[in-house]
């Protein structure tokens, strides 16, 4: 007999694109073309700020760490169509002449229904699941995301295991989860059909070392010890629009 399906619920669509700046083309550019550069993307910024303060979306941008990319944008908006439209308008800016296209993930922000204690409520009048399916992201100082996915190894295959255990294990690890209230909050997309691995993970703190805490922590529950894949971590530190003159001066 197949394991049960989990049922999602879902919400905005989320893009995570990071990009290399092309920091030699940019020094060849002159003062004047760099201002202008800037002032445009601030200006881009500024109409996406608009978009979040009427609650019809949300978005950051991070200065990566290591040689991954240069800058992560993470975006969150109701429909795939107006995330493409934000990749072209990056894309068609002054700035984007300089900013080469790497690493992206295209996902849905998803909500399991795997707790029991919420089975047989009104879940979608709850302000707190509202909250969790068209996310704000926060300004903390440090981003952190990854992919991930569950094995289908021949003795540990997750979508064999009955909705019971997963329910169960799933559980455990948001216990786990929980003792870091506070000090990290986290956005789970889902991306079957949508990219290479199962989930998106993104994690926000004030201190980055609560990425590694939580995620040596977390290795241990048995969801994540026997049945998870991970892909690769990019870590960033948030860049707010007064900053970005300085991010970019010479």
């Amino acid at each position: 007999m197949a394991a049960e399906a989990v049922v999602t619920m879902d919400g905005w669509c989320a893009l995570h694109d990071t990009r290399i700046f092309d920091w030699t083309s940019w020094k060849m550019a002159s003062e004047k073309q760099r201002t202008e550069a800037v002032e445009e993307f601030k200006e881009l910024m500024t109409k996406w700020e608009a978009v979040e303060d009427e609650n019809n979306g949300s978005q950051s941008i991070y200065k990566v760490l290591g040689n991954k990319a240069d800058l992560m944008f993470i975006f969150f908006r109701p429909t795939m169509d107006e995330l493409e439209e934000i990749k072209r308008e990056i894309n068609k800016s002054k700035i984007g002449d300089y900013l080469i296209p790497g690493y992206s993930y295209v996902s849905i922000v998803e909500m399991t229904m795997h707790n029991p204690m919420d089975e047989g409520k009104d879940r979608e009048l709850s302000p707190y699941v509202k909250d969790r399916l068209k996310p704000i992201v926060p300004k903390w100082e440090h981003a952190c995301f990854y992919p991930m996915a569950r094995r289908r190894w021949k003795d540990a295959n997750w979508f064999e295991i009955d909705k019971e255990e997963r329910t169960k294990l799933l559980y455990e690890h948001g216990m786990t989860g929980r003792k870091y209230a506070g000090k990290v909050k986290e956005i789970i997309t889902g991306s079957i059909g949508l990219d290479e691995y199962e989930w998106g993970v993104t994690l926000f703190a004030h201190d980055a070392l609560q990425f590694k805490k939580i995620v040596y922590e977390m290795r241990f529950d048995e969801v994540t010890a026997k049945y998870a894949e991970f892909g690769d971590f990019l870590v960033g530190n948030y860049l707010p629009k007064e900053d970005v003159s300085t991010y970019f001066a010479l």
